[in-house]
């Protein structure tokens, strides 16, 4: 019994290996394509859904950049790579690539998700098991520190500074009027675009 749970064991281990070497493939292949396009690779996975093997990418703007990423940027960072992901050669037979943005539902974890999201209004669970909710500043640098505007009673707004230490992670509050006059992606969710890529005879 021990032999055979130590061989399923090495098995599992070996998937996970072969898996993880996978990703690292396609994200080497893919991160030049984004770069050329000027975005930011936020994060790469590949998984299997019956004989194909899903591809999904998830692009943002650089941290410089203000504003969301829409679907016509999606749409035109998806050729290049989707022509990237052929030179990796793990990845045969037929596949899907999925090509996204984060959506306003990313779980604000790292000093630039904050950044990206400055002036976004945020709900911030803290290590203490608290949650306090204000606008991020525009001007905060956010890597050791974050500075919210909170509203109180009768309209007033009182400033707190968060050590980034004390926050376990962030989010993005959906505000419906705000979306409608910037014109927002949230109304509608990440933007994406999918193409399937069918095994050559």
């Amino acid at each position: 019994m021990a032999g055979q749970a130590g061989g399923q064991s090495g098995r599992g281990s070996g998937g996970d290996a072969a898996a993880h070497a996978l990703r690292e493939s396609v994200r080497e292949a893919v991160e030049p394509a984004v770069r050329d396009a000027g975005l930011h690779l936020e994060d790469v996975t590949v998984s299997r859904a019956g004989a194909r093997s899903v591809v999904r990418v998830v692009l943002d703007l650089p941290d410089d950049v203000e504003g969301s990423l829409d679907l016509d940027a999606v749409a035109e960072a998806t050729r290049p790579i989707s022509a990237a992901l052929d030179t990796v050669d793990p990845l045969h037979g037929a596949y899907t690539l999925e090509v996204s943005t984060p959506g306003t539902d990313r779980p604000l974890t790292e000093p630039r998700h904050f950044r990206r999201a400055r002036g976004r209004l945020v709900r911030l669970v803290l290590t203490d098991g608290g949650t306090l909710e204000g606008r991020l500043r525009s001007g905060s640098a956010v890597e050791t520190e974050l500075v919210l505007d909170v509203p109180g009673a009768r309209g007033a707004v009182t400033e707190r500074v968060v050590p980034l230490a004390d926050v376990v992670r962030g989010e993005v509050q959906v505000e419906l009027n705000r979306a409608l006059e910037e014109d927002l992606p949230e109304l509608d969710g990440a933007a994406d675009e999918t193409t399937d890529h069918d095994e050559e005879a």
